[in-house]
């Protein structure tokens, strides 16, 4: 008679993290083109999430953690959702994905999420951690590092870092992120990605033994990062909104570290991704239009600091307040 323990199969997990901006979102968008069969969960600082709306042409199982950082607020929230996950995969007879891919949210510590992977038994049975990618922009990295913890975190527990934006950067910014990040992290595989574009066997040739061996973790100090959204519920144009955003960045370029929403310009029948970071203000994406989508425009507005006076410089700028609700959320992280 066998009596030797059944063995379990265990679903490989990847993890993206990178600082507010950093194109991880557009990273993700483009390693699904080339792995269908994943299963993601997106972690979004703000309340309101927008990130998932890049991934609209993906037919995924896709969940999203939202109002809080994976290592802090919604920290008991990933465990979960492995589980659901790993569940409805052994009781479908067509297993409905390969692997999971979780985007930590850009002001998030990576660390608390490797702890869930590897140390809680039940998850470490059966999922199986292949490494941890983290973006980082070349046009404002080093200073993003030694500013936010948070990001120097994110550079430290990388495997692979995928700098993103050289194509819109000097050599000297290029050359002041690359010795900031072998100081940090010397063994990581460092990667130029330009709009999410990168070979696939190089983005995921992780070491075959992870090196995490982290000890308790204790609850994380205030981030400082706290966001505010916005809605339009009547048509809003790019081409009134784009110079707005400029005074923006402009007038709290101190603070603001990422903003980000979905726009229904009455010139398109579908909606625009709107993203930007300091100094940084990204074309709109042209996203494919939905039956679902309520023709209710979103901006999501992330600070380093206060919040205090921004939505009100935003509603008395846009000079639509009658068409424009009072801010939705109002989080403090």
């Amino acid at each position: 008679m066998n009596l030797a323990p059944k063995t379990i199969q265990r679903i490989p997990v990847i993890v993206i993290s990178g600082f507010l901006g950093s194109g991880k979102t557009t990273l993700l968008n483009r390693l699904l083109t080339q792995l269908p069969r994943s299963a993601v969960i997106i972690n979004e600082f703000g309340a309101t999430p927008i990130d998932q709306q890049l991934l609209r042409e993906h037919n995924i199982p896709l969940s999203t953690l939202s109002g809080g950082c994976l290592c802090c607020q919604v920290r008991d929230a990933l465990a979960p959702v492995l589980k659901n996950l790993r569940m409805a995969w052994e009781n479908s007879s067509e297993k409905p994905f390969d692997r999971i891919i979780i985007e930590t949210s850009g002001v998030a510590n990576p660390e608390p999420v490797l702890d869930v992977l590897l140390k809680q038994n039940w998850l470490s049975a059966r999922y199986s951690l292949q490494g941890v990618i983290a973006t980082i922009s070349a046009l404002n990295g080093a200073e993003v590092i030694d500013r936010f913890p948070e990001a120097h975190a994110q550079i430290a527990w990388a495997d692979t870092i995928a700098i993103t934006h050289s194509d819109l950067a000097d050599a000297g910014q290029l050359k002041i992120l690359q010795n900031r990040i072998s100081q940090l992290s010397p063994t990581a595989k460092c990667l130029e990605v330009i709009n999410g574009d990168v070979e696939l066997e190089h983005l995921l040739a992780f070491p075959t033994k992870y090196r995490y061996l982290g000890g308790e973790i204790a609850d994380l100090p205030d981030h400082g990062f706290n966001s505010v959204t916005l809605q339009f519920e009547k048509p809003l144009t790019w081409t009134r909104l784009e110079p707005l955003l400029h005074n923006l960045m402009a007038k709290y370029s101190e603070n603001l570290v990422r903003f980000k929403g979905l726009i229904f310009d009455p010139i398109f029948d579908h909606p625009l991704l709107i993203q930007g970071a300091p100094g940084v203000l990204h074309p709109p994406a042209h996203l494919p239009a939905r039956e679902s989508d309520d023709f209710v425009s979103r901006l999501v507005f992330i600070m380093a600091g206060s919040i205090d006076g921004l939505a009100d410089d935003m509603l008395q700028q846009i000079n639509l307040t009658s068409n424009l609700n009072h801010p939705l959320e109002l989080n403090h992280a």
